[in-house]
């Protein structure tokens, strides 16, 4: 049966924090459709800039007739690149394509209700004074199996 403990890694707590801060601050549908369509565009924007950047570059060294010896194996290594960053952006204007048949859902206020109080309970308000207290407590109390293992042994000693 898998744990159903997350990972406690420092990639993995830096996501999870990340993920619950994206919850609190965008506790709704339409927030979160706009989150992930500025997500999205800055992603591609950023992904053809340095495209265009490094078809630059490789057009200035074919220009200056640089194509022998290590100088051609590492024009080589470009075009890879590139061809990776060209597939990359393929796949986010599929990903762009597909949520913007998201983007027709309307939800009535009601449910809209409905998603900040259940973003409420996924990711509550680290900062939240109940939150701070409850983590305290938490922190201050023994796991279960230590309190039986502590039972036992005290009714040993009786």
């Amino acid at each position: 049966m898998p744990s159903e403990e997350s990972c406690q890694c420092p990639e993995c707590k830096r996501f999870y924090r990340e993920h619950d801060r994206l919850i609190r601050e965008y506790p709704t549908l339409r927030h979160q459709q706009e989150l992930i369509w500025t997500s999205l565009q800055s992603f591609r924007t950023l992904t053809v800039r340095v495209l265009e950047e490094l078809q630059k570059e490789a057009e200035c060294k074919a220009t200056e007739g640089a194509d022998h010896g290590p100088a051609s194996q590492e024009v080589g290594k470009k075009d890879a690149v590139m061809a990776e960053l060209e597939g990359i952006n393929a796949y986010l204007f599929s990903v762009e394509a597909l949520l913007e048949r998201i983007f027709t859902v309307k939800l009535p206020e009601s449910v809209e209700g409905k998603f900040r109080e259940i973003a409420g309970e996924l990711a509550p308000d680290p900062l939240n004074s109940d939150r701070l207290r409850l983590n305290r407590l938490l922190h201050q109390t023994p796991d279960l199996a230590e309190c039986d293992n502590n039972q036992d042994a005290n009714q040993g000693q009786g």
